[in-house]
């Protein structure tokens, strides 16, 4: 490549790096050209964006968000996945896709401004998904209430029970 397209592609990666929430490192060799068009098709379809680039390239155009934090994930071929809205979805696309065509290697990540391993990226893909996540909160949030408003309602129970009682006592005695 001639140096004003390096220049071009730095630039252009620098962006997309900028932009995204999260962006998942993978190695594709191995891969057979049908799977990587599978693979690129599942992505495009979550809204997301697949490219293969140089690791130098890479390297340049990451310095600016995160410094010299990547160099260790960049070894032997880089494929990008770049999440512009959701930075779960590439981690569950990409997994998926992992534990299907073992040729794939998830390397690492850049989650907003942070450097993942393949581990944490891993545990991002086993996340339930966000509604569940939302549920899971409101029931937490919802627990302490319940038990103050049961705890507040036990003493008119109480006072109902103990004149239900006195009722019956009565009808009882009358009866």
């Amino acid at each position: 490549m001639a140096r004003p397209e390096k220049k071009a592609v730095v630039a252009d990666l620098k962006d997309k790096l900028q932009r995204a929430q999260a962006t998942i490192l993978t190695d594709y060799r191995g891969l057979t050209v049908a799977e990587i068009t599978e693979l690129r098709r599942q992505l495009r379809e979550a809204g997301l964006e697949y490219r293969v680039a140089k690791n130098t390239l890479t390297q340049l155009a990451a310095q600016d968000k995160i410094g010299d934090a990547l160099d260790p994930y960049l070894v032997g071929p880089t494929a990008l996945a770049f999440s512009y809205d959701d930075p779960v979805a590439p981690a569950k696309i990409l997994a998926e896709f992992a534990k299907k065509h073992r040729a794939l290697k998830i390397k690492g990540a850049i989650l907003e401004e942070k450097v993942i391993d393949a581990a944490g990226v891993q545990a991002l893909a086993d996340l339930p998904p966000y509604e569940v996540l939302v549920a899971q909160l409101l029931g937490v949030l919802q627990g302490p209430i319940r038990g103050l408003a049961t705890v507040l309602a036990g003493p008119q129970r109480n006072l109902v029970y103990a004149l239900d009682a006195i009722r019956a006592e009565k009808e009882k005695v009358a009866g």
